[in-house]
C-alpha cells in the first residue's frame, strides 16, 4: 500500500519510490477487469464490431466469389467449357489450406506479439493476393489455373489470420452480458459477404450481356472480364477497413495478463471503454508482475487437466466437423444447383445464349441461398445467443442439420424427380443453411474466443479454426472425388448421407464445451484469479523504447480515437 509519505494522486498513480504491493495490484487487477466486463455498450464497441466485422466480410466475399468464378473460369480456360474435376478441386482448397496455415500461425504470434500489431497485417495479404489473382494471366510456363492456385492459398493465410485476431479482439473489448452478441454481429458480416459476392456477380454478367451474346462459344473474352472484376472487386472493402485496423488499440486484457502491464492496462481501460479515446504516455513508468506466462511448458501443463483438454478438443472437433457440409456445401452451391436441375437453361449447351443464362443463373442461385438461408440463420442466433445460450443453440443445430441431411441424402432420388418436388429440395437446402448459422457455424466461432485464458486465447482459437479448415479441406477433396462416381453428379445423394454422419458426430463433440454466457473470461479460464499476480518487479523503466514505425501508429491512434 502507499505510505503516509507517499500518497497516491487522485489519479491513482503512484510516486516512483512507492511500489504498490502484491496484493494492491492483485485486486487493481481483478477491479481493471469488472470494469471491462461491467461497462455499458458504447460507441467504441460499435467501432469494434464494424472494423472486425468488414473483415469478415471480405473474407466471405473474397472465399465463396470463387464458388461463381469457378464456372467462369471452365468457359474460359476450361476443356469443353468446364474446369477438370483437379482444377475446380485445387482453385476451391487452396484458400482453406492457406486459412488453416494462417490460423495456426497468427493465432500462436497474436498471443505472443500482440492483438494490435498482428491486426491489419492479414487484411494487407488478403488485398495484395486478391489483387494478384485478378492480374493473373497465361504463359508458356505458367497456366494460370496454377496461379491462381498459389495466390488463392497466399489469400487464404491473410484469411485465416482474420479468424483468432478478429474473435479475440471483440471478445477482449466487450462486455460479459453482450459478448455473445457482439461476437455473433462481427460473424454475421460473413453472410453479407456471400450475398455481396453472388450481387457483384449478377452486375458483372448483366453488364457483359451484349458482349457474351455476340462472341462465339464460350464467350472467352468477355467471360474472362467478368470473373477478374467479380475477383478483384473483394479486395475494396479490405482497402477501407485497412486504416482502422492499424488504428485500433491494443486490448487491455493483453497489456495486463501478457505484457503483465497492470498500471498500462487500467489507464486503457479507463480511456477506450468509457471515453473511447486512446493516448500513449511514452514517458510513462513500467511495472511488470509476475504472473503465469505462456510458455510451451506452461500450455502443456495446462491443457494436461482434463477439464482444459476436453473444451479444446470439443471446440476442435465440432469446427471440424461443422465444416466438413458447410465447406461441401458453400463451395459448391453451383455444382449441386446444376446437378438437380435447378433453374438450369435450355437450349444448345454450345452457345453463347446458354453461357450467359447459365452464368447469370449460377448467381441467383447463390443469391436465393444466402437471402433464404445463411443472413437469417446468423440472425437469430444474434438474437438468441446471449439468453438461449452457445451450447444448446449448437447442440440443436447439429440435430437438425442430421436429420435434413439424412432427408436429403437418402429420399434425394424422390426429391430431385420431377421440377415440382424439386423446389422441396431446394428448400431443404436452404434449412440446411438456415441451421448451419443457426447452430454450429455460429458457435464454434464465438466459444473458442471465450473459454480459453488470455495467453493462450488466440492460439486455441487458431487451433479450432484450422481444425475447421482441415474438416473442409477434406471435404472439398473428397466432393471432388467422389461426385461424379456413377456418373456426373450421381454421388450428390451419397455425400449428404456422408454429411449427416459427421453431424451426429457433432452432436458428442459438443457435449465437451462449456456454457459460456454471461460469464466473464476470466471465469472461463478455470484459473484462480485471486492470487493471479504474485510478485511484481522492482524496477521501472523511463522513456520511450518506440520505433519510428509504432510512433506512426500512435498518431494514427490518437487521431482516429
Amino acid at each position: 500500500m502507499a505510505s503516509a509519505d507517499h500518497p497516491a494522486s487522485e489519479h491513482g498513480s503512484y510516486p516512483e519510490k512507492s511500489q504498490p504491493t502484491v496484493a494492491v495490484l492483485d485486486e487493481r487487477r481483478r477491479a481493471a477487469l469488472a470494469e471491462i466486463d461491467n461497462a455499458p455498450f458504447s460507441w467504441f464497441h460499435i467501432k469494434v464490431c464494424l472494423v472486425a466485422g468488414v473483415g469478415f466480410f471480405t473474407d466471405a466475399y473474397d472465399i465463396f466469389a470463387i464458388n461463381i468464378a469457378a464456372t467462369m473460369l471452365g468457359y474460359v480456360y476450361g476443356k469443353g467449357g468446364a474446369l477438370s474435376t483437379w482444377q475446380s478441386t485445387g482453385v476451391k482448397v487452396a484458400t482453406p489450406v492457406g486459412n488453416l496455415v494462417g490460423q495456426l500461425v497468427f493465432g500462436w504470434l497474436a498471443d505472443r506479439l500482440g492483438r494490435k500489431r498482428m491486426y491489419g497485417v492479414e487484411l494487407m495479404i488478403m488485398i495484395i493476393a486478391t489483387f494478384g489473382q485478378a492480374l493473373s494471366g497465361q504463359a508458356p510456363a505458367v497456366g494460370i489455373i496454377g496461379a491462381l492456385i498459389v495466390w488463392r492459398f497466399i489469400m487464404g493465410v491473410g484469411i485465416g489470420g482474420d479468424y483468432p485476431l478478429s474473435a479475440i479482439i471483440s471478445s477482449e473489448f466487450a462486455a460479459t452480458r453482450s459478448r455473445g452478441r457482439l461476437m455473433t454481429a462481427v460473424f454475421a458480416f460473413q453472410g453479407w459477404g456471400q450475398f455481396a459476392a453472388a450481387i457483384i456477380g449478377i452486375i458483372v454478367v448483366s453488364a457483359y450481356k451484349d458482349e457474351i451474346l455476340d462472341s462465339p462459344y464460350p464467350a472467352a473474352k468477355p467471360v474472362d472480364y467478368c470473373w477478374r472484376l467479380l475477383i478483384g472487386l473483394g479486395c475494396v472493402p479490405g482497402l477501407i477497413a485497412l486504416y482502422f485496423r492499424l488504428t485500433i488499440p491494443e486490448t487491455p486484457r493483453f497489456t495486463m495478463d501478457v505484457e503483465r502491464n497492470v498500471t498500462q492496462a487500467s489507464k486503457d481501460i479507463e480511456n477506450v471503454v468509457t471515453t473511447g479515446t486512446y493516448v500513449v504516455d511514452e514517458d510513462a513508468p513500467i511495472q511488470r508482475v509476475k504472473a503465469p506466462r505462456a510458455s510451451w511448458a506452461d500450455f502443456r501443463a495446462y491443457f494436461s487437466h482434463w477439464e482444459n483438454r476436453k473444451v479444446i478438443i470439443g471446440t476442435a472437433y465440432s469446427w471440424f466437423a461443422l465444416d466438413i457440409a458447410f465447406y461441401g456445401l458453400g463451395l459448391n452451391n453451383s455444382v449441386i444447383l446444376t446437378a438437380i436441375n435447378f433453374g438450369n437453361p435450355s437450349g444448345n449447351k454450345t452457345s453463347s445464349l446458354y453461357v450467359y443464362q447459365n452464368l447469370k443463373n449460377i448467381c441467383i442461385g447463390n443469391l436465393v441461398l444466402s437471402v433464404a438461408g445463411l443472413i437469417p440463420g446468423y440472425w437469430v442466433s444474434f438474437l438468441l445467443i446471449d439468453t438461449w445460450g452457445r451450447k444448446p443453440i449448437q447442440l440443436m443445430g447439429f440435430s437438425v442439420l442430421t436429420v435434413l441431411f439424412i432427408i436429403m441424402g437418402f429420399a434425394y432420388d424422390k426429391l430431385t424427380a420431377t421440377p415440382s418436388v424439386t423446389d422441396a429440395f431446394v428448400f431443404l437446402y436452404c434449412l440446411t443453411n438456415f441451421f448451419q448459422n443457426f447452430g454450429p457455424n455460429t458457435t464454434t466461432f464465438v466459444i473458442p474466443g471465450e473459454a480459453f485464458p488470455t495467453r493462450y486465447r488466440s492460439t486455441a482459437h487458431g487451433i479450432s479454426a484450422a481444425s475447421g479448415k482441415l474438416g473442409a479441406v477434406v471435404s472439398q477433396l473428397g466432393f471432388g472425388q467422389l461426385i461424379n462416381i456413377g456418373g456426373t453428379n450421381k454421388f450428390v445423394k451419397h455425400i449428404m448421407e456422408i454429411f449427416s454422419f459427421f453431424m451426429l458426430t457433432g452432436i458428442f463433440s459438443t457435449l465437451l464445451i462449456p456454457e459460456t454466457k454471461q460469464k466473464t473470461l476470466e471465469d472461463l479460464s478455470n484459473e484462480e484469479q485471486r492470487g493471479y499476480i504474485t510478485g511484481a518487479s522492482l524496477s521501472r523503466q523511463y522513456g520511450c523504447q518506440c520505433t519510428e514505425f509504432t510512433s506512426i501508429r500512435r498518431g494514427l491512434n490518437v487521431l482516429f480515437f
